[in-house]
């Protein structure tokens, strides 16, 4: 099989804005689910709880057991935890941005690496500039997706060290984003410091849990299967595809991801409403039902490859009217 060169290159818009002005035209009580879900916070609790109890206990138990305890236990906390973020990021949370950012950096206090606040920067572009590589950091290299290709080592590599992949991503972006700032720098410290305690409390044993949960959270795991179900092309050029299964409940309803690029500012708990709604616009799109299916077909059909995304230069082509119901309704939460 052929190797792949080039991502799949489109001049037009992509499909969630038009979409966005149909539904609303049509269901304008989709309105009513515009807000926010307070509760998540107590999710952001029980998952950091987990994950610090399961530390905690693994310090005095043999190494192996913290491995199948990070990827049967840990990784999907951790998931759950960076569903919370994504959350954070949309101020689909609290009303104050501020309580948001806080709430997303005690999120990411189970995950090792100091990221909340940088993804609230970098996430919302994704949003409005999908599939553009100057300004979407959901994007591959160029260079990253010819280094992996369709090699099903090369992929499973590629999926396990994922986060390493997509820390020099915001690096190529453009646009007028710092990349150190006050809630930067809070991030960085108070991350810093939970890790030292961690280590300090539970040592060696319990860090490496948490830093294993974390890598299995995104990577080489049947969750990791997310990043390819959100934006891959799994069934031709349909660029977003949902997912319904019963990870939802892990993820926080994310898998319904036409239904959120479509309304951002949709908290988790009613994006199955948002479906149920207008159903007629999300039957007839692709989506996926297994997490694990998609993982073995991803590492080895070799019509994948880290190409499998769609590109496009600026917004594509849109008309301005076309957008104007998009902004009003995500401008709420995803543009403040």
């Amino acid at each position: 099989m052929a190797e792949f060169n080039t991502f799949n290159w489109s001049d037009e818009a992509e499909p969630h804005r038009v979409r966005t002005r149909e539904i609303i035209r049509k269901y304008p009580e989709v309105r009513e689910l515009i807000g926010r879900n307070p509760y998540t916070i107590f999710v952001v609790f029980l998952a950091v709880g987990i994950q610090i109890a399961l530390a905690w206990y693994l310090k005095d138990q043999p190494w192996w057991l913290g491995f199948v305890a990070a990827y049967l236990i840990g990784a999907f906390a951790c998931h759950t935890l960076f569903i919370c973020i994504h959350e954070c990021a949309h101020n689909l949370i609290f009303k104050d941005k501020r309580a948001n950012t806080i709430a997303g950096i005690i999120a990411n206090l189970a995950l090792i690496f100091p990221s909340s606040v940088s993804f609230q920067k970098y996430h919302l572009k994704h949003h409005s500039f999908q599939g553009v590589e100057e300004l979407d950091a959901d994007m591959p290299y160029h260079w990253e997706a010819k280094l992996i290709n369709n090699s099903t080592f090369g992929k499973a590599l590629w999926l396990l060290f994922y986060p390493v992949f997509q820390l020099f991503r915001p690096l190529r972006l453009t646009g007028e984003i710092k990349i150190f700032d006050f809630w930067t720098v809070v991030n960085w410290v108070v991350q810093f410091s939970f890790v030292a305690g961690v280590i300090y409390l539970f040592g060696a044993k319990g860090f490496i849990f948490m830093t294993a949960s974390f890598f299995f959270s995104i990577g080489l795991h049947p969750m990791g299967a997310r990043w390819i179900q959100e934006h891959y092309l799994t069934h031709g050029d349909q660029e977003t595809k949902s997912y319904y299964g019963v990870a939802n409940f892990v993820n926080l309803n994310v898998g319904y991801h036409n239904e959120h690029h479509d309304f951002p500012s949709v908290p988790w708990n009613k994006l199955p409403t948002l479906k149920k709604v207008a159903d007629e616009y999300y039957e007839t799109l692709h989506y996926h039902t297994s997490y694990t299916q998609l993982l073995f077909r991803f590492l080895f059909d070799k019509n994948m490859s880290v190409f499998s995304r769609t590109a496009r230069a600026d917004r594509g082509k849109v008309k301005l009217n076309d957008m104007s119901v998009y902004n009003v309704e995500t401008a709420k939460t995803a543009e403040v």
